[in-house]
């Protein structure tokens, strides 16, 4: 991968980012991709959707939220909110032709509220969105994942302590703050449901522990629209990073370009 740029002018900390594929000029359909809690632009379904957009002379592009990867920022000090303004910014600010918005987890989340914020704040810009792939998203996650599910122990300490390190699979624990679940608590979606124009496509993993298929499914079931699909992996987890996986979301994210493109099937 290419050096990162980085891009300061939202304010606070710098935020990494990088392109790939053609250029903005062309007006072919695109990809706009956010990762998941504590990942980076560097992980495997980043990369592998990196490439599909250089083979096929699409413009991509990838960041890394504040705390996260190779941006500044401390990761305890981050919100939602933070990572919704810095997702709106960089897509108005580094893309100018069709995305399709793919979203891994808290990425999936993400864009939806990147959905639901340019529909209120910037109609132009939300007709852009050709397309949401969500990838064992996570909506509601501080809530419906984490508050929810926690022992009263750990919610005991994130009262007391105000943050609670929740043990993690892939490496050091969570930094779970109760400023990150509060925060959370306005960026809601699953009881009141969207209601999308554009096809969203909804790919989960049935062993996914961090996401279980019945939260994919609470997911489905509060989107409305003309075009949504849910496909259930089979023995596939959270990281859905296998080639066949990995597969799987290619086709769907070009799927939803080309047809933003005018190709017919």
């Amino acid at each position: 991968m290419a050096q990162a740029k980085m891009d300061g002018r939202l304010g606070g900390a710098e935020l990494a980012y990088q392109i790939d594929g053609g250029a903005d000029e062309v007006g072919r359909c695109g990809f706009f991709f956010l990762g998941g809690f504590k990942s980076d632009m560097t992980g495997r379904k980043a990369e592998a959707l990196a490439e599909l957009a250089r083979a096929t002379r699409r413009r991509t592009l990838r960041f890394d939220y504040s705390g996260h990867g190779q941006s500044g920022g401390i990761f305890g000090e981050q919100t939602i909110s933070d990572w919704l303004e810095q997702s709106v910014h960089m897509m108005i600010s580094h893309s100018r032709s069709k995305v399709v918005v793919v979203g891994s987890s808290m990425g999936g989340w993400l864009a939806l509220l990147l959905a639901r914020r340019l529909a209120q704040e910037d109609k132009t810009a939300f007709r852009r969105i050709a397309g949401l792939v969500l990838l064992a998203p996570a909506a509601d996650m501080t809530q419906e994942l984490m508050w929810n599910k926690y022992s009263e122990a750990a919610r005991a300490e994130i009262r007391e302590n105000g943050v609670y390190f929740e043990p993690s699979a892939y490496g050091e624990p969570y930094e779970i703050t109760a400023r990150l679940l509060t925060d959370g608590l306005g960026h809601l979606i699953l009881k009141d449901g969207m209601e999308l124009p554009f096809p969203v496509r909804i790919i989960q993993g049935t062993r996914d522990e961090e996401v279980p298929v019945d939260h994919a499914v609470k997911t489905f079931e509060a989107l409305t629209g003309p075009d949504i699909s849910l496909t259930l992996v089979k023995n596939g987890d959270h990281r859905l990073s296998s080639p066949n996986q990995i597969k799987l979301i290619c086709d769907a994210a070009l799927s939803l370009a080309e047809r933003a493109d005018g190709v017919n099937y």
